[in-house]
This record gives C-alpha cells, sequence and structure tokens, in this order.
C-alpha cells in the first residue's frame, strides 16, 4: 500500500532525523527509499492499528490456519531460462 507522502533518501534521513521524526509527529508519513526504491516506510504509532481497523471494516481478513510448509517437497531445477514459461503461463 504505497501511497503518495514524502519521499526522503536514507542519507538525507541519517542527517536530519529529528526533523522527518517531527513531521510523523505531525501526521505524516514518510516513505524511505534507497536509490529511489522504497524500502521502509515511517509513521507514527497511532497508525499501527490500520490491520485491525481494515479486518473490523471487512477489507481484510484474518488467516483461517496455520501458513503452510512446504516440507519435503522436491525443488525444481530449471536447464535454462523460464521467461518462456512464465510468459506461456501469463497468457
Amino acid at each position: 500500500m504505497y501511497a503518495a507522502g514524502m519521499d526522503v533518501p536514507i542519507t538525507t534521513l541519517r542527517a536530519e532525523l529529528a526533523m522527518w521524526i517531527d513531521r510523523v509527529r505531525a501526521g505524516e508519513d514518510v516513505v524511505i527509499t534507497d536509490r529511489g526504491t522504497p524500502v521502509a516506510r515511517l509513521t507514527s504509532v497511532a497508525s499501527g492499528s490500520l490491520i485491525e481497523s481494515l479486518t473490523e471494516q471487512g477489507v481484510l481478513s484474518k488467516p483461517k490456519g496455520p501458513r503452510p510448509i512446504a516440507r519435503g517437497a522436491r525443488r525444481v531445477k530449471a536447464s535454462g531460462p523460464v521467461s518462456g514459461y512464465v510468459s506461456d503461463q501469463r497468457r
């Protein structure tokens, strides 16, 4: 859920951390980027209940059971590029 907000490179965040924390306290979300790629979000602790709120609204649902584990499954090794197979699956 990447929304428009304040983007800040890691180097700038390090240099001006107190200022960015003040902005988060004021209610802004700050997306931390590494070479232009979003890698983390700095958000207020008060917004931490977003998942619970979305669950109550019916947008999200809790898992019905434990996460499945693929034990004993044999790993398939490709003999060449798999991009052709992926393209076929997408058609």
